[in-house]
């Protein structure tokens, strides 16, 4: 799979960037929601109440029903699209336009000056998530982002060897390095999700989290865990620490 298919470019290719990038130098793979943004403030709810729909439409299920298997196949794949497209042949794209087709920008909390923030860090930065490009998209261009993303994986493109393969599946991490042409400990994952940090550093990628009390399917920790390089309890407190000038 090449890795125009892989991830979305945002920003214009250099044809010599894998001989410009030296095994030393660190590429940053960011999450997207509590992570770029406080996705628990209002977003969450919306893409809930839309995924929640989008079963009901497909099923004819009652609103109960159709949230518990929005819930059950989020936790078994990773992505509540993946579990409606493998057992009911529920269309991916238009799922996840579906359950994402409201007024982002509205529904937006986030902190100030990140573009600042993130112009004075050093590497290479992608956005690495488990929703859909186009809401991503929206995302950074709300928060007047963008430009300092090369560029997106999202759910749409995770997908290696014909099968979906989102965070925190080992396969996507290596189709990442060989796409990219990185070296493991070159690669920084900066995550609200504890499942995903761990397994980023099984494969020896360097680890930030993120803490947000809000994330939901998963424990979160207030000390950090032997698998994380780095906690912080806000993007701005890590584009401000050491750590994001090594």
């Amino acid at each position: 799979m090449s890795s125009t298919r892989f991830i979305k470019y945002l920003q214009a290719k250099s044809h010599s960037y894998r001989a410009k990038n030296s095994p030393s130098s660190r590429v940053w793979f960011f999450d997207l929601d509590n992570t770029i943004h406080d996705a628990s403030h209002a977003i969450f709810e919306q893409i809930s109440h839309g995924m929640v729909a989008a079963v009901m439409q497909h099923m004819q299920l009652d609103a109960v029903a159709a949230k518990e298997l929005c819930e059950h196949y989020w936790k078994r794949y990773g992505a509540t699209m993946i579990g409606m497209h493998k057992h009911h042949q529920l269309d991916p794209e238009q799922f996840l336009l579906d359950a994402h087709s409201f007024d982002v920008i509205k529904h937006m909390r986030f902190e100030h000056h990140l573009p600042t923030l993130l112009n004075a860090v050093p590497g290479t930065k992608y956005i690495l998530t488990n929703a859909p490009e186009h809401y991503a998209v929206q995302v950074l261009e709300g928060l007047n982002i963008s430009q300092y993303f090369r560029g997106i994986c999202a759910i749409n493109h995770m997908i290696v060897l014909g099968k979906y393969k989102p965070k925190p599946a080992p396969a996507l991490l290596r189709q990442l390095q060989t796409s990219l042409g990185l070296k493991p400990q070159q690669c920084v994952l900066v995550e609200d999700t504890l499942d995903n940090l761990k397994t980023a550093k099984k494969e020896g990628w360097q680890t930030v989290y993120i803490y947000h009390p809000d994330t939901p399917f998963g424990p979160q920790q207030v000390i950090k865990p032997a698998y994380v390089d780095l906690r912080v309890r806000s993007l701005s407190e890590l584009l401000r620490h050491p750590f994001a000038q090594g």
